[in-house]
Order: structure tokens, then C-alpha cells, then sequence
């Protein structure tokens, strides 16, 4: 299994990203997985998760909890 999670800044764009129904992230979802197979060589059990964090991409500690150094990004 593999389970990701996908960060938004606001409420508003956690809807766009899960879409009508869920359609959009089960689109991502599918995209995402078959990538990941190929990848791999083998069948994948993807888990997403769609959560809301404001201004994630500002917060240095929100960067580093997610693996990056804001000095690997670009302005």
C-alpha cells in the first residue's frame, strides 16, 4: 500500500482538487498509480489524501516536514 497525501492552502482548492463526486482525485489517483506500477514492476494500492494547510508553501518548517531545504527551491 501507498498512501500520499495532498497539501492545499485553502478549503476552496481542496474542492477543486477532490472534484464533483470525487472525479478529480480519482482521475489523479489513476494517473498516479499506473506511473507508480510502471515504475515498479508491480501492482500498487494507492490512498490519497486531500488536506488543507495554509500558507504550506511559506513555512519553513512546513517544507522540511515535507523533505525539502527551502535553499533546493525556486523563488
Amino acid at each position: 500500500d501507498v498512501t500520499a497525501t495532498i497539501y492545499c492552502e485553502k478549503e476552496s482548492q481542496k474542492g477543486i482538487i477532490i472534484g464533483k463526486g470525487g472525479a478529480m482525485l480519482k482521475k489523479i489517483g489513476t494517473f498516479a498509480r499506473a506511473d507508480m506500477e510502471k515504475l515498479f514492476g508491480c501492482r500498487i494500492n494507492l490512498k490519497l489524501w486531500v488536506r488543507v494547510r495554509e500558507d504550506w508553501r511559506n513555512r519553513e518548517s512546513a517544507l522540511r516536514a515535507l523533505g525539502y531545504d527551502r535553499s533546493q527551491l525556486k523563488p
